[in-house]
Parts: C-alpha cells; structure tokens; sequence
C-alpha cells in the first residue's frame, strides 16, 4: 500500500471518528436529559426525609452530610429505560470513535514511517487518542458510574479534531534532524499523556465550579447541572485527576532537559518552549500546594489549576506557531 493510500484512509478514519462521536455527544446529551426527572425527585425525597443530627453545633457539617446522603440515594435512584438505551448508545458510539482515531494515528504512523509526533497535526490527533483512551480505561476500572463524564469529554475531543483536520493539518514530512531520536518517542508521548490527562481534569474542575456556585444559591435551581455529582464530589475528581497528570508532566520536564542536552548541548537553553513548560509545571504545582494547604478555599484552587490548562493552550497554540525557537517544528 502506498504512503498517499495510508494518508488517505488516515484521514478517513479520523473523519469518520468525529462523525461517530458527534453521535456519541448528542446520545450523552440524551442521557443527561433523560437522567433528570429520576435523580432530582430521588434527591427531593431524601432531603424531605433527612433530619439534621441532635447536638450538631457545626451546620455546616450537618449540611454536608445530609447533601451526601441525598446524592448516594439519589445516584442509587433507578434510572429511566431511556436514559439507559441513550447512555448505552453513547458508550458504544464513544469505543467505536476510539478505535477510529486510533486506527487514524497508526495509518499515519505507517505513512510517515516513524513515531506520528513530529507536528502540531499529528500531536493535536495522539493528543484526542490519549484523552479517549485515559476516559475510556477509566470507566472501564471504575467502580463508580461515571456515564455522565462522557458528553464533557467528547466535546473537548471533537473541537481538538476539528482544528487539527482544518487548521493545523500538515502532510507527511521528514523530521527535523533534532527530531530524530528514541527521545521524540518517550518525552513527547508522555507530554501528551499528561496533557490528556490535564483535559479530563480541566473538564471536572469547570464542571466543579459552576455546581459548587448552584449549590450555595438559596434556593437551586433545577439546571442542566442538577444531573451531575454534587460539587464536593466533582472537586475530589478534580484533585485526583491532576495528581496522576502532575508526575507525568514532571517527567517530560526532565525528559526535555535531558533531550535538550544530547540535540544541543545544553541542559537549559531559555527557548520559548522550555520556558512555557516550565510555566505549566509551576502552575499545577501551585494548585497541589494550595489544595494541601489549610486556609486555602477550594474554590481558588481550582482556579488555579484551570490557568495551568490555559497556559498549556498557550503553550501549544500560540507558542509553536509564533514563537521562533529550537521547538519551532508545528508543520505550518
């Protein structure tokens, strides 16, 4: 088979990827929908019921507990067959849009003849393949239900592609003499594991925010976050997520040093690039050490960690494009 063959069906499968979870996002949204009548009553119906302990002097604590006792009854809440139907569709559409990135990311590979990480193209689509993969495996080894996750990391997946297939879409090229090590294969892999990773938990914590602003309203209104884990929950998945991410980014930190000395003889160079990775490490350090630290609101944590993911767009938006540097290899 020819490399324009391998190029055309790649770009095939990833197509046809993004049709299959557009699919997948409508039926997630469905579930979602679906999801509300079921658990806001089972909700509504704890909290009747709930009384607040005698001798409790914290209220707060009285608060916590009786909201967490509503939300496990209420996620124990039989869910409507069409929610059901809807969540299966959008779980099986989501394994099949899986498969077809990753069929597009090993056609490519199989095109350029070598590790497919060597543009911003093909770095925007292992990227998708990573953030589908670490959610998929999740929800495989989870024991929580976590359906509900789907819609919010679909979306996020399929405007990756988007611009990838429109904007930033190069065909296959030598790499550049730098490129050409077994490093390219363990320091940029790893780089978009953990950015996958970051996307999930940038995800969970804007989904945090807004469900813990709902939450100290007087009176909740019934909204489209209503369907979703209750914002203590969501903050703990946050924090979670960003502590598998956190080790990961650290490594293609020193990774890239170690690179950096055997392309250019130097540990430390102050190229745009190394200086931007060095930003995002100082920032989610920031936010790990802020949730550590007692005094320090939740709320603002987050907000921290959500900057982190800012700097990473940053990083791989505007850096590889407008930035002249020793990285300056984004194929546009």
């Amino acid at each position: 088979m020819t490399d324009q063959s391998l190029a055309q069906l790649s770009n095939l499968a990833i197509y046809s990827a993004m049709a299959v979870l557009t699919l997948a996002m409508l039926a997630d949204a469905v579930y979602l929908a679906r999801l509300v009548p079921a658990r806001e009553a089972a909700r509504e119906g704890v909290r009747d019921r709930e009384l607040v302990p005698a001798g409790t002097v914290d209220g707060d604590v009285g608060d916590a507990a009786s909201e967490g006792s509503a939300d496990a009854a209420a996620g124990r809440a039989a869910e409507p067959l069409a929610a059901r139907k809807a969540a299966g569709i959008g779980w099986t559409l989501t394994l099949l849009g899986t498969m077809l990135v990753v069929a597009g990311v090993v056609l490519r590979a199989l095109e350029v003849h070598r590790w497919p990480l060597g543009n911003m193209y093909e770095f925007a689509v292992f990227g998708a393949m990573f953030v589908l993969l670490a959610y998929c495996g999740w929800v495989i080894r989870s024991e929580r239900d976590l359906r509900w996750l789907g819609l919010f990391v679909v979306i996020p997946v399929l405007l990756n592609l988007g611009l990838a297939i429109t904007v930033w879409y190069t065909d296959a090229s030598e790499l550049m003499p730098s490129l050409r090590s077994v490093w390219l294969a363990i320091h940029v892999t790893v780089a978009t594991l953990s950015v996958a990773i970051f996307t999930i938990g940038f995800s969970l914590g804007v989904m945090y925010l807004i469900q813990d602003r709902l939450e100290a309203a007087p009176e909740r209104p019934r909204s489209f976050m209503g369907r979703l884990p209750d914002a203590r929950s969501l903050e703990r998945l946050t924090y979670a997520v960003h502590i598998v991410a956190f080790p990961l980014w650290t490594f293609t930190v020193i990774a890239g040093a170690i690179w950096a000395r055997q392309a250019w003889g130097s540990y430390w160079n102050w190229d745009p690039k190394e200086v931007w990775s060095f930003v995002i490490w100082v920032v989610y350090a920031a936010y790990l050490h802020a949730r550590a630290t007692t005094g320090w609101k939740r709320q603002n944590a987050v907000w921290i960690a959500l900057v982190g993911y800012g700097c990473i767009i940053m990083n791989f938006a505007v850096v590889n494009v407008f930035f002249v540097g020793q990285h300056s290899y984004s194929g546009l």
